[in-house]
C-alpha cells in the first residue's frame, strides 16, 4: 500500500498520509486545520449547495474553520459549536455521547443552553470536515434536535467509505477507506 493518497477537492490537490487505525483499517488523514486555501475553496463550493438556513452547527474542532467561512459567505453573524466537554460558562447544557472512527473511545458533545435557545425552531445545517461512520454527525444532529432545531442539511467536504453512498449528505468528494495489511 502507498503511504499517501492524492486527494483532489475544490480544485486543489493534497497528499494525505495513510494512517493505520487498527489492523483491519487505515484511512487517509485529512486535516483542514491551518489549510486556509482548502478551507476557503471548499467553503465556497459547499455554500452554494446548502439550502436556506438560520444557523450552522459543528462539532469541536476540525469543522470550526469551515463553518466560520461558510457563515461568513452566507452573511451569518454566528455559528454554533458542540464542545467536547461541559464548560464552566454553560448553563443547562444538552449532552450526547459519541464514539467516532478517529477517537475510538466514548466522548461527550455538549451544546450550551444559550446556543440551544438560539436554534430552537430554526433551520440548521450540520457541518463537518469528513463524514466516515456518521456517528459524530448523528450526535450533533441529536443535540440540535433536542434543542428543537430543524436539520435541513448534513454537509461535509469529504464522505468516507459507506457515508459516500448516503443520500442525505451533501459532500464534495469521496475518500476511500483502506483495508489493513
Amino acid at each position: 500500500m502507498n503511504n499517501t493518497y492524492e486527494l483532489k477537492v475544490a480544485g486543489l490537490k493534497r497528499e494525505l498520509p495513510i494512517i493505520k487505525l487498527s489492523p483491519e483499517l487505515s484511512i487517509a488523514s485529512f486535516v483542514i486545520l491551518g489549510d486556509c486555501q482548502l478551507v476557503t475553496e471548499a467553503a465556497r463550493e459547499l455554500e452554494g449547495r446548502i439550502p436556506e438556513i438560520d444557523y450552522i452547527i459543528t462539532a469541536e474542532a476540525k469543522g470550526i474553520p469551515l463553518v466560520n467561512e461558510i457563515s461568513r459567505l452566507r452573511g451569518l453573524n454566528k455559528y454554533i459549536v458542540a464542545r467536547k466537554s461541559i464548560k464552566p460558562y454553560m448553563k443547562n447544557p444538552i449532552i450526547d455521547e459519541v464514539v467516532s472512527i478517529t477517537t475510538q473511545k466514548p466522548q461527550l458533545l455538549c451544546l450550551d443552553g444559550s446556543d440551544a435557545s438560539l436554534i430552537k425552531g430554526k433551520r440548521v445545517a450540520v457541518v463537518d470536515d469528513v463524514i466516515s461512520t456518521g456517528e459524530s454527525l448523528e450526535a450533533v444532529c441529536r443535540l440540535a434536535e433536542k434543542a428543537g432545531a430543524e436539520i435541513v442539511a448534513k454537509v461535509a467536504i469529504l464522505a468516507e467509505g459507506a457515508a459516500a453512498d448516503r443520500k442525505d449528505i451533501i459532500f464534495l468528494e469521496k475518500l476511500p477507506l483502506f483495508p489493513g495489511e
